[in-house]
C-alpha cells in the first residue's frame, strides 16, 4: 500500500477512486507549516536560516499521514504542479523525515495538470524527485516577503499611525492604483470638436464620413480645439460639393487569442461575467478539483495557476475534432495553431487553462453545475476551442471623399468593415474594459455601395463638442493586466494581492473600479518618499525575474537574499533617525492635490480659513491622518483627510453646517456637516437629531436635498415577505448595504440598491443567502491562520481571516479584531476579552486562559500543542522555539 498526499480533501476523494485499493490518499489541506508571525523566523545573521511552525490543525493532518506511513510501502507526493505545490511536498517530506517514519521507503513526486483518471494514472507511471530549484524559489520568495513585512511594517506603525502593514508585491500594486489616482487629479481637460457629414449616394443610401483634412492640412484627432475653428470648417463643409476620390477594399484576417492563462482568465471573467479575481479562482478551483457528472467525479478544466499558453498535443487534436463536429470542417485551420508565451519565464512550463475534454460541451454539463461554475466553464471551453479555429476573414473598406467649396477643399473619410467569414468569432469574442469595442471585426459597420468618382449629396453636417477625459481608474482586470505587463507578481499571487489591499482598507471597489483610500495613499506616499527603490516597478519586476531564475536553477537563492538584505537593512536603519516632522513635510508635498485642493477664489489652499493666519498641514493622530492648523491650540480647526479630498475640503472649509433644505415630512432643517469620522447629514438639532454618515463613494459635493432625505429615511421598508409575512427592509451598516428580514441579513451589491431594490429581487437575494447556509458565503468556515491556545471552558481559540477582516473564533463565537490590531499581533488574553464581550460574559477568573502546553520533541524538533488536563488556573509555559528546517539538498 502506498500513501498519496494531495492538498484538498475533495481532490483526495476523487483520486482515491481512480487509484483503487492499493493506495491511501490523504489531504494536507494546503501548507502544513509556515514561518511563525514573530521576529526571528528568518535570520539574516545566520545566513537566512528559517524556523517553521506546524499549527494545531496541520499537526493532526501530519499525524494522520505519519500513522498511515507506518504500514505503507512508500510515499507519493501529488500536490499541485507549481512552485507552491512543490513547496508543500517538500514541507510534508521534511516533517515526516523528522518523525522518522520514512526510513528507506521510496518517496516519489508526481504531477498532473488535470484531475481525470487518465491524467492521474499516467502521472503515476512517470514519477520524479522533488525539484529542489522550485523549492529554493519558494524559500526565497517566502523569506523576502517576511523580511519586508516584518521590518517595513514597524517603520510604518511608528512613523505613520493608522497604517496597517506593507508587503513586497502589494505595496507596488497599491502604488499603481495611487499613481493612477494622482494622474486623474492632475488631469486638465481640454476642449475639442469632431466634424462629420451625412452623405447620400446616387442610389439613395446614406452613410457618414468624418473630416480628416482641410485646406491642405492633415487633421490629427482632437486638432480642432474651439468652437470658432469648428464653425469655420462647418461652413466650408456646408457649402461644399462632394466627390468620391477612391474606394479601397482590403481583405484582412484576425487570428484567435491563445487559451487562457491565469491573468487572462481573471481579466475575461471580470469584463464578461463581473467576477472578482478571487471569485474567479474559487470557481476555477472547484472546476479543476472535480464535479460529480452522473455519478463520476471528474475535473472539468486543467490547472488554473499558469502563465503558459500552449495546449498538450492530444488536447490540440481533440479541439480540432470538436471544431469540425461543432462548427464544420470549414472552421478547422489547415495546421494546428501553436502559441508561445510572452512571459520571460512561464510558470514552470504548464499548459494553458483548457477543458479536460472538448467533447464535454457547456450544454452537456449544464445540469451538473451551479450558475457561476457554468459561466466560467463556458468561458474556458469557448476560448479553448476558439484557439484552434480558423481565422476570421474581414473586408475593410476605406472611402476617400473630396469636399470642394469654391476652391477651398477638405477631405472626409468613411470606413466600414464586414465579416466575410466569422471563423473563431463563431465561438468566442473578447470584451474589453472601459467601453472599448469588442474584437468582433465589425466595429465600423457596413458601408453601402459607393463607386469612385461619383458625386454625393450632402444631407447634413455635424459639429460636436467634446472634452478630453482623464485615464480611467483600474478595474481588477486592468490592474492584473498592468501587473503582468510590468512583470510584477505571478499567477498564484494576483488574487491574493488584490484581496490584501481590500482587507487592509487601502483600496475600495466601487462599480468595479479600484479607488485608493486615504490610508493607502498615505502609505504609498511614505514609501515613495523614504523607500523609493522598493516600490519601483522595475526593481520589483527584476526581483521576480530573479525568483524565476532560481526556479530554473540559474541563481543561488541565498545570494539573492544577501544582495537584497544588504541595501534594504541599511534603508531601514536610516529611517530610525527620521522625525515625524520630516514625514509630514514629505507627505504634504507628495499629496498636495489631495490634502490642499485648489480653492475657487484662488487663495492659498494652505492658509487656514478659520483663523486666517495659521498654515494647514497634515497631522497624525490615533485614528490616522487629518488636516490641522499650525496655530493650535488657539485655533482648533481640523478637517478629515478623505479620498475625495477636494470635495471634502470644500464642504468642511469651516466648521459651520451647510443647509440643504427642509425635511418634507417634519419641516426640520437638513444640514451637511463634517465630524471626527467624516462627513454626514443631519436632520434637526440636539440629541434627538437624526444623523447618517455618507456611504463610501458619495462625495460631499454631490449631496443635495434629495440624497440627504433618502439617507435620513433609512432603513427603508420594501414590503412583506410573501412566505413569512414579515417586513423586508434595506439599509446601510458598518459592512455596507444590506437587506434585513426576520432578524437575518443579506448583503446588497451597491449603495444604490438600498434605494431602488424592489420586493421581487429582495426575496430572491434573501433566498440566495439562505441557500448558502450560515454565513451566506457558499463555502465553509475560513481556515485558521493560527491557534492562540485553549479557552478556560475548553476548545481552541483561533485567528481566522473573514470577508470583513481578521477575527478570533471560539466554537460558535466570532469576534472581529479592532482595526488597530492585526492577526499577527493579537494575544490569547486579548482574544479572551473580545470573545467574552461578544458572548456577553466576562473572562474566566484571573482574566487569562491556559495557553496550550507547548512541548518540543527530541525526535522532530517541532512545536506540538496539547490541551491542558485540568481547568485550574496555571501559568502557561512558553512555547519552545522550533528548530530550523534543514537546507534542501539536491536530489
Amino acid at each position: 500500500m502506498n500513501v498519496v498526499v494531495v492538498e484538498s480533501p475533495s481532490k483526495a476523494k476523487t483520486i482515491n477512486k481512480y487509484l483503487g485499493p492499493g493506495y491511501t490518499v490523504l489531504a494536507s489541506f494546503g501548507h502544513v507549516r509556515d514561518l511563525p508571525a514573530k521576529d526571528g523566523s528568518v535570520r539574516p545573521d545566520e545566513d537566512f536560516e528559517m524556523s517553521w511552525e506546524v499549527d494545531t490543525a496541520s499537526a493532526k493532518r501530519i499525524k494522520d499521514i505519519a500513522d498511515a506511513m507506518k504500514s505503507s510501502d512508500g510515499l507519493i507526493l501529488a500536490t499541485d504542479p507549481d512552485r507552491e505545490g512543490e513547496a508543500i511536498s517538500w514541507h510534508v517530506l521534511d516533517v515526516l523525515n523528522k518523525k522518522k517514519v520514512i526510513g528507506d521507503k521510496p518517496v516519489k513526486r508526481v504531477v498532473f495538470n488535470a484531475i481525470t483518471k487518465s491524467a492521474v494514472l499516467d502521472a503515476m507511471k512517470h514519477p520524479r524527485d522533488i525539484d529542489i530549484s522550485l523549492v529554493d524559489a519558494y524559500l526565497a520568495r517566502r523569506a523576502l516577503d517576511y523580511l519586508v513585512g516584518f521590518n517595513l511594517s514597524p517603520v510604518l506603525w511608528r512613523k505613520l499611525p493608522g497604517a496597517r502593514s506593507a508587503g513586497r508585491v502589494q505595496s507596488v500594486a497599491l502604488r499603481l492604483v495611487c499613481d493612477r489616482e494622482s494622474e486623474i487629479e492632475r488631469f486638465v481637460s481640454e476642449e475639442y470638436w469632431n466634424l462629420s457629414t451625412t452623405l447620400k449616394t446616387p442610389r439613395g443610401d446614406e452613410f457618414e464620413a468624418r473630416l480628416v483634412s482641410a485646406e491642405g492640412k492633415r487633421l490629427t484627432p482632437k486638432a480642432i480645439g474651439n468652437a470658432e475653428e469648428a464653425n469655420r470648417l462647418k461652413t466650408l463643409l456646408d457649402g461644399a460639393a462632394y466627390r468620391v476620390e477612391s474606394v479601397e477594399a482590403k481583405p484582412t484576417k484576425r487570428n484567435p487569442a491563445p487559451p487562457f492563462t491565469t491573468s487572462t482568465l481573471q481579466q475575461a471573467a471580470s469584463s464578461k461575467l463581473g467576477f472578482s479575481a478571487s471569485r474567479t479562482m474559487q470557481v476555477a478551483q472547484k472546476l479543476y478539483e472535480g464535479i460529480d457528472i452522473g455519478g463520476e467525479t471528474v475535473g472539468l478544466i486543467t490547472y488554473m495557476r499558469t502563465d503558459g499558453v500552449q495546449m498538450a498535443p492530444e488536447a490540440i487534436d481533440a479541439a480540432r475534432r470538436a471544431v469540425a463536429s461543432q462548427f464544420g470542417e470549414r472552421y478547422v485551420p489547415e495546421k494546428p495553431r501553436l502559441y508561445s508565451t510572452k512571459a520571460k519565464n512561464a510558470q514552470e512550463a504548464h499548459e494553458a487553462i483548457r477543458p479536460t475534454s472538448f467533447d464535454r460541451t457547456p450544454d452537456e454539463v449544464r445540469r451538473f453545475l451551479d450558475a457561476d461554475q457554468l459561466k466560467l466553464y463556458d468561458l474556458v471551453w469557448k476560448r479553448g476551442i476558439a484557439s484552434q479555429m480558423a481565422s476570421a476573414e474581414i473586408e475593410r473598406t476605406t472611402v476617400e471623399i473630396e469636399a470642394d467649396n469654391g476652391g477651398r477643399k477638405a477631405g472626409v473619410r468613411a470606413t466600414g468593415s464586414v465579416i466575410r467569414f466569422d471563423g473563431f468569432i463563431a465561438a468566442y469574442t473578447d470584451q474589453k474594459e472601459d467601453g472599448e469595442q469588442s474584437d468582433d471585426g465589425d466595429e465600423d459597420g457596413r458601408l453601402p455601395e459607393i463607386n469612385a468618382q461619383e458625386k454625393l449629396d450632402k444631407q447634413k453636417v455635424n459639429a460636436t463638442q467634446h472634452f478630453t477625459e482623464p485615464p480611467p481608474r483600474y478595474s481588477e482586470a486592468t490592474l492584473i493586466k498592468k501587473m503582468e505587463e510590468l512583470g510584477i507578481g505571478r499567477p498564484s499571487t494576483y488574487a491574493a494581492t488584490l484581496a490584501t489591499l481590500r482587507d487592509r482598507e487601502y483600496i475600495i471597489i466601487d462599480k468595479r473600479k479600484l479607488i485608493p483610500e486615504t490610508k493607502g495613499r498615505l502609505v504609498t506616499a511614505f514609501l515613495e518618499s523614504f523607500f523609493t527603490r522598493y516600490v519601483e516597478y522595475d526593481f520589483t519586476a527584476d526581483l521576480e525575474e530573479k525568483l524565476d531564475k532560481i526556479s530554473a536553477g540559474e541563481l543561488d537563492w541565498k545570494q539573492v537574499l544577501r544582495d537584497f538584505w544588504k541595501d534594504f537593512f541599511a534603508q531601514i536603519e536610516e529611517t530610525k533617525e527620521l522625525r515625524v516632522t520630516n514625514v509630514l513635510d514629505a507627505l504634504n508635498e507628495e499629496l498636495a492635490p489631495l490634502v490642499f485642493p485648489k480653492r475657487e477664489d484662488g487663495s492659498d489652499p494652505r492658509i487656514c480659513q478659520v483663523c486666517g493666519t495659521g498654515k494647514l498641514s497634515l497631522k497624525l493622530g490615533k485614528f490616522g491622518a487629518f488636516v490641522g492648523c499650525s496655530n493650535y491650540p488657539e485655533c482648533n480647526y481640523t478637517r478629515q483627510l478623505s479620498a475625495d479630498g477636494g470635495s471634502d475640503a470644500d464642504a468642511s472649509v469651516s466648521n459651520e453646517p451647510q443647509s440643504l433644505g427642509k425635511d418634507p415630512h417634519t419641516g426640520e432643517e437638513i444640514t451637511l456637516r463634517s465630524g471626527r469620522f467624516g462627513p454626514y447629514v443631519q436632520r434637526g438639532d440636539g440629541k434627538e437629531a437624526k444623523r447618517s454618515s455618507l456611504p463610501k463613494g458619495w462625495a460631499p459635493a454631490t449631496i443635495d436635498h434629495e440624497k440627504a432625505v433618502a439617507l435620513l429615511s433609512l432603513p427603508r421598508d420594501i414590503g412583506q415577505h410573501p412566505e413569512t409575512g414579515k417586513m423586508i427592509s434595506a439599509g446601510l451598516g458598518r459592512y455596507g448595504p444590506f437587506l434585513l428580514h426576520d432578524g437575518g441579513y443579506a448583503n446588497l451589491e451597491t449603495v444604490e440598491d438600498v434605494f431602488s431594490i424592489g420586493l421581487n429581487r429582495a426575496v430572491t437575494v434573501i433566498a440566495d443567502k439562505a441557500s448558502k447556509g450560515p454565513g451566506g458565503r457558499g463555502r465553509g468556515t475560513p481556515a485558521a491562520l493560527k491557534t492562540l491556545g485553549d479557552h478556560p471552558d475548553g476548545g481552541p481559540i483561533t485567528v481566522r481571516d473573514g470577508k470583513y477582516g481578521p477575527y478570533v473564533n471560539w466554537g460558535k463565537v466570532n469576534a472581529t479584531l479592532p482595526k488597530d490590531k492585526s492577526a499577527d499581533s493579537v494575544t490569547l488574553e486579548e482574544a479572551l476579552v473580545l470573545i467574552a464581550d461578544k458572548a456577553g460574559k466576562t473572562p474566566a477568573k484571573g482574566g487569562r486562559a491556559k495557553a496550550a502546553k507547548s512541548t518540543k520533541t527530541a525526535k522532530t524538533g517541532e512545536t506540538k500543542t496539547a490541551k491542558p488536563k485540568a481547568k485550574a488556573a496555571a501559568k502557561p509555559k512558553a512555547a519552545a522555539k522550533p528548530k530550523t528546517a534543514p537546507k534542501a539538498k539536491k536530489a
